[in-house]
């Protein structure tokens, strides 16, 4: 049951000394002050470097050819090959940890390659599966994806990224127009701008003009060369064996050494999402020592305190105890006093921290581009394990006082001068 009396007295006791007082609560204020910052920037450090690869398939691989290193099957060290229509097909049969598979062909960038009206610009063109939306997500604007039936009709339609309708439309829909692009007219079908800011395939989607793989293959009128293969894993496939596998399938369709180690080049972004973790994690376990390390200073501080006010009332709490008081009464008030520092300066310092962390993300905003701080904030787990430790200590501060207080004999307290 609630005492009013009990925490009045408690109250008035830790205020006796308000500078004593002050330095113990500023002390802990800080500690936890300290904490919530640096949580919360190490969240926003999180959420920068995420926001360059938001967007991709966090089990992907990227294929594409380089000339060989090893000689082999009458095929001479150094020469220059090309991923092909086969090399796909037999990756799609063979390859089940698969959930999506896409080749892509560049197409000419040249000046002014895309035309609409009296509108021209210079952009990046890419042909690509439908299966490329799987792997690199997009924000769609208007209409919609490539899809397989535009794949299998090799039909004449597009997707163009945001600041391409920006160039060419201005505040026109876009939808069912038809452009120009290197010399060839496709119907846009729809509008999108890619999620992630710092990884791009090929140049990033809003700058981009993006065909049906089959479609671009046939008017560029170079058979069925690859340029680039880009596959996704299914969930909890580890990657590295499936780029081994899809490796292997490609060099033995196009008689390459099978330990050449340079004619199929990779990019595990898997791997990197891994390495990304890792650092995250141990962003986190080294901002919970220091700052769990600037917190004990503090409670080491308000324990300091508490021993030297059990020392200044040693004449009342021998008086205390020949009058009948109980342990417990003794204890629990010494306890209660570092309880009541800990958590008043504590939760001060911890609302502090939010409405501090909260004012620079108002300020930052939510950046265009790359940023290296994104939303920084505490997670309310984080707060209510703050919370807890930040009780516990102050329990843990106040009981080497609170057995010191048990020690004092009460003859030997009422003759203390």
């Amino acid at each position: 049951m609630f005492d009013l009396d009990r925490w009045t007295e408690i109250w008035v006791t830790i205020t006796r000394n308000k500078t004593r007082s002050l330095l113990t609560c500023f002390g802990v204020f800080w500690g936890i002050l300290m904490l919530v910052i640096l949580l919360g920037s190490g969240r926003g450090m999180q959420n920068g470097i995420m926001k360059s690869v938001n967007g991709f398939a966090t089990n992907s691989a990227f294929f594409f050819a380089d000339r060989t290193s090893e000689s082999y099957k009458g095929f001479n060290k150094g020469r220059q090959w090309d991923m092909r229509n086969r090399d796909v097909e037999s990756i799609r049969r063979e390859v089940k940890e698969l959930a999506a598979i896409s080749p892509i062909i560049w197409g000419n960038s040249s000046d002014k390659n895309i035309v609409y009206g009296m509108m021209s610009g210079s952009f990046n063109v890419k042909g690509i599966h439908p299966d490329y939306f799987k792997i690199e997500t997009q924000r769609l604007h208007d209409g919609r994806l490539l899809n397989e039936m535009d794949e299998r009709e090799h039909r004449k339609v597009c997707v163009i990224g945001i600041k391409v309708k920006e160039v060419l439309f201005k505040d026109e829909d876009p939808c069912g127009k038809y452009i120009r692009v290197n010399g060839i007219y496709y119907q846009v079908v729809g509008v999108v701008q890619q999620r992630a800011s710092g990884v791009n395939i090929g140049g990033r989607s809003e700058e981009c003009v993006l065909l049906p793989f089959s479609t671009m293959q046939q008017t560029l009128n170079q058979g069925d060369i690859i340029h680039f293969l880009c596959v996704a894993a299914e969930p909890d496939v580890e990657m590295l064996p499936v780029i081994n596998k899809i490796k292997s399938i490609i060099k033995e369709q196009n008689y390459i050494s099978p330990t050449d180690p340079q004619a199929i080049s990779a990019i595990n972004l898997a791997a990197q999402f891994e390495t990304f973790n890792n650092l995250f994690m141990g962003i986190d376990i080294l901002v919970w020592i220091v700052g769990i390390g600037t917190l004990l200073a503090g409670i080491i501080g308000v324990s300091n305190i508490m021993m030297v006010t059990v020392k200044e009332r040693t004449k009342e709490i021998g008086v205390r105890r020949a009058l009948g008081a109980k342990p417990w009464n003794i204890i629990s008030q010494i306890m209660s006093e570092s309880l009541l520092i800990t958590a008043l300066a504590g939760l001060a310092g911890l609302s502090a921290g939010v409405f501090l962390l909260d004012g620079v993300d108002r300020l930052i905003g939510e950046p265009e581009g790359e940023s290296m701080l994104l939303h920084p904030a505490v997670s309310l787990q984080v707060a209510l394990a703050a919370t807890f430790i930040l009780l516990l200590a102050g329990l843990l501060a106040g009981l080497i006082p609170a057995w010191r207080a048990m020690q004092i004999k009460a003859i030997d307290a009422i003759r203390e001068e």
